[in-house]
């Protein structure tokens, strides 16, 4: 990897199975994802629905190749203050596998109001459902409260601004950074989601790099966007239509960023993302003429 660099790169298993979109991927293996990450020559990974739920045989696994995992996902709701108690609860659970298998950040997105995760809505619905100001403050409580939780088990909680949720718009992601503690509270820097959301990827960086614990490079296809926002699509139909895919084949500008997270000395993990479909684009080559494209302009 380029001496430029000065983080660490890893991939994301979004790219060989979908998690929004169950299809993408369904026939492949997790022998093949992490035979491919190994061949990349990448030492990270996030946690992927694929992977052995068995932590020893997964620990085996990935052992075995040089591979360590960075993090995985976690859904909360806290939004509601109801589910605050179980939520955190849960909370802690993933937290101590993170911290068994040597995670060092916990990817999380509040899924209140977001039409593919909140197991309040109902499959007919077609918006996101904006929290409001009660919303809101209980977001950002039951957040600093999961951010304590993170801390005890060594873990850094960073949160995923998300397309196709209540923290998705720049304005969401400054109010979520103002309403919570910033030694809890980190922020998952996602180039993709930022363009999605409507925002400058370059400017999101720039503007909170302070607090970004974590990072996933993922690029658009604008043509894609453009068409899609025509159909008024929602995200997981995006998703399907090839909006994402990775950088350097879609249309972010990513030397300014690459230079930006090099220059301020950003020494954590970026993970690679093209969350589309893989028998379209196969994952190990669309990764590989990505990472050459990173050499070459980082």
């Amino acid at each position: 990897m380029s001496s430029k660099l000065t983080f660490k790169l890893g991939i994301h298993p979004i790219n060989w199975v979908g998690e929004d979109v169950r299809e993408h991927g369904a026939d492949t293996t997790y022998r093949t994802i992490l035979d491919d990450i190994r061949r990349l020559g990448l030492t990270g990974t996030e946690m992927g629905r694929k992977y052995p739920q068995d932590r020893a045989l997964l620990r085996q696994e990935l052992d075995s190749r040089g591979i360590r995992l960075v993090s995985q996902w976690k859904s909360v709701l806290l939004s509601a203050p109801e589910y605050r108690e179980r939520e955190l609860a849960a909370y802690r659970e993933h937290c101590a596998f993170l911290r068994d298998m040597g995670a060092e950040v916990v990817s999380t997105a509040e899924v209140g109001g977001s039409l593919h995760f909140d197991p309040r809505r109902t499959p007919n619905e077609k918006v996101v459902q904006r929290l409001d100001d009660l919303g809101w403050q209980s977001l950002a409580e039951g957040l600093n409260e999961a951010g304590k939780i993170a801390a005890e088990y060594g873990l850094k909680l960073t949160y995923h601004h998300h397309g196709g949720t209540v923290v998705e718009s720049p304005e969401e992601i400054d109010r979520l950074l103002e309403m919570t503690d910033p030694s809890l509270v980190w922020l998952l820097y996602d180039t993709g989601h930022a363009l999605y959301g409507g925002a400058d990827p370059l400017a999101v960086l720039r503007k909170h790099y302070d607090r970004i614990g974590y990072v996933h490079l993922k690029d658009v296809r604008l043509s894609v966007l453009a068409e899609a926002r025509a159909e008024q699509a929602d995200f997981v139909t995006c998703i399907r239509k090839g909006v994402f895919t990775v950088p350097g084949d879609g249309d972010i500008d990513f030397p300014p960023i690459l230079a930006e997270l090099s220059v301020r000395g950003y020494a954590g993990w970026a993970m690679l993302e093209g969350e589309q479909d893989p028998a379209e684009h196969p994952p190990y080559e669309y990764a590989l003429r990505s990472l050459q494209f990173i050499r070459q302009h980082a």
